[in-house]
């Protein structure tokens, strides 16, 4: 049996169709999906008429309202740049040499006078000490020995074994001529004054907290961490004298 259908394709037309009802649902989804992707595909040439970009539009020139030296600025750009490296170059130089002079005012300013550097160096006549003696000057406020020492002395500080101290050093580092040996008289270890020609390795003995040192100074028993200082010093006058400082 068959059954006169009717099908409305589109909003202004109108057809007949005759068949089944399957055909007919067939045939209006068929319609439907042709509407749809009509409709779909005016909506994609519409977003193609649109223009997002103007290449093939020259910009506008203003080079008419410019000055002659504002035309070229690529050019302009290079001299205004070499211009700014030159004023910086200069801006530095100047305060390094402003800064320079300042340091130089502020060293000077806190450096010791004249007359306090000549108090800084003492010289000493050394040759009327007789050998084996020790005699005491001072030297910046702190004691300073100068012992004349025998060759037997000599021979003894040179035969100790130098990995066995608390603080290596030959007996070589701490002189320039062996027969005078020049410190500070000084303890390393609280700044005590060491009696001479005491103690158990017959050199420099601290009573205060018995350091013990030997003939060339140096620490070998008791508290005190390090030898006593040698002093920088120079001898003068064929080594009959020497500069200590």
């Amino acid at each position: 049996m068959s059954v006169y259908l009717k099908c409305i394709a589109d909003t202004s037309k109108a057809c007949a169709y005759e068949g089944s009802y399957e055909s007919a649902r067939a045939h209006w989804w068929l319609e439907n999906l042709r509407t749809r992707s009509n409709k779909q595909s005016t909506a994609l040439s519409l977003l193609g008429a649109i223009r997002f970009a103007h290449t093939d539009l020259e910009p506008p020139s203003f080079d008419c309202y410019r000055r002659g030296t504002g035309r070229d600025y690529r050019g302009e750009y290079q001299k205004s740049r070499v211009f700014t490296y030159l004023m910086t170059g200069g801006a530095a130089i100047a305060g390094s040499i402003s800064a320079k002079n300042i340091v130089h005012s502020l060293v000077g300013y806190m450096a010791p006078s004249e007359d306090v550097l000549a108090l800084a160096k003492v010289e000493v006549g050394i040759k009327d000490i007789p050998e084996g003696s020790s005699i005491s000057v001072m030297w910046r406020g702190k004691p300073l020995f100068i012992r004349h020492r025998t060759q037997e002395e000599i021979d003894e500080a040179n035969s100790v074994d130098i990995t066995s101290l608390r603080h290596p050093e030959a007996d070589s580092d701490r002189v320039k001529d062996p027969r005078y040996l020049i410190m500070i008289g000084v303890c390393t270890h609280l700044g005590c004054i060491p009696v001479g020609e005491a103690g158990d390795y017959g050199g420099w003995f601290c009573p205060c907290h018995g350091s013990h040192y030997d003939i060339s100074g140096r620490i070998r028993k008791g508290p005190a961490p390090t030898n006593m200082e040698i002093p920088p010093y120079v001898f003068v006058d064929n080594n009959s004298a020497v500069v200590v400082g």
